[in-house]
């Protein structure tokens, strides 16, 4: 987990139309949000590998990613990641379904 992925959780979280139909409350959603961070490690990035996508904001995911040693980015979000100019090789960018199917 890094810096920008988490104001991102956490500006998805706050926003409360989002949640209109769901059946947690604004405190159950932030006790299962610190559950969730609970199982990561923190990770700082120390190099920039941008531009890289073709949308910047997702820049950070991939840095985030090599940053910390992953091998996946799983994501609904394909075809931006998969646009990557730089690759890497043991980087493999995956949906949710996907990648349950993998481990």
């Amino acid at each position: 987990m890094g810096t920008a992925l988490f104001a991102e959780y956490e500006d998805v979280l706050a926003r409360g139309n989002l949640f209109e139909s769901c059946k947690l409350s604004a405190k159950e959603r932030d006790e299962l949000f610190e559950v969730f961070l609970s199982f990561f490690e923190w990770t700082r990035i120390y190099y920039s590998w941008g531009p890289n996508l073709p949308d910047e904001a997702d820049n950070h995911l991939v840095e985030l990613a090599v940053a910390g040693g992953a091998d996946f980015i799983v994501t609904r979000n394909l075809r931006h990641l998969r646009q990557m100019e730089l690759r890497f090789p043991q980087l493999r960018v995956a949906s949710p379904a996907a990648f349950l199917k993998e481990i």
